[in-house]
């Protein structure tokens, strides 16, 4: 099981001037994932039943840096979240500070993540080259910055969905040789 914390940043939600959408997109794409398999007897997979993802820290802050950091450290450090999805905060206003924070805080950039993102969103609009989002590492931690739009979360979501399984899974050394 993948645990994931979905992380919502916007000063107009977390005030609850608006109502937050994009946090529930990413828990709806999260839980309608396919459940885990095991080995078959008779080769092939046999559902197992239990999900791949499990939400389980789900909190709106506002775009403030310090806040942004102390949340994804104490997400990373003491709850071993293995996915921390950020919504929010990742375009060129002047209160747009994830990318920030999620660069203090990580170790390691993957900018694939990204760049399959911005290319995908570049088919819809030409507003995508003006994301900043970041994705990277903590310890055993994947963390992504999203879109604040639930429109945009489910689009780049859909890009990466494939490759965050096992990005995770060679972050946790849960995974053998990628070559083969």
């Amino acid at each position: 099981m993948i645990k994931v914390g979905i992380l919502v940043i916007s000063d107009k939600a977390s005030r609850g001037e608006r109502k937050d959408e994009s946090g529930p997109a990413i828990r709806k794409i999260i839980s309608k994932l396919p459940p885990k398999s095991r080995p078959s007897a008779r080769g092939g997979q046999t559902p197992t039943g239990q999900a791949i993802y499990q939400v389980i820290k789900y909190e709106i802050i506002p775009d403030e840096k310090e806040i942004i950091c102390r949340r994804l450290k104490e997400w990373v450090d003491k709850d071993s979240i293995d996915l921390i999805l950020t919504s929010g905060g990742t375009g060129i206003g002047p209160r747009d500070v994830t990318p920030e924070a999620t660069k203090e805080v990580i170790e390691k950039e993957v900018p694939g993540f990204v760049e399959a993102m911005r290319i995908k969103g570049l088919e819809k609009t030409p507003f995508s080259m003006l994301s900043r989002a970041i994705v990277g590492t903590r310890k055993k931690s994947l963390i992504v910055n999203l879109p604040g739009s639930p429109k945009a979360v489910r689009e780049n979501l859909e890009v990466i969905l494939p490759a965050l399984k096992h990005g995770i899974e060679i972050l946790k050394g849960e995974t053998g040789e990628c070559g083969r």
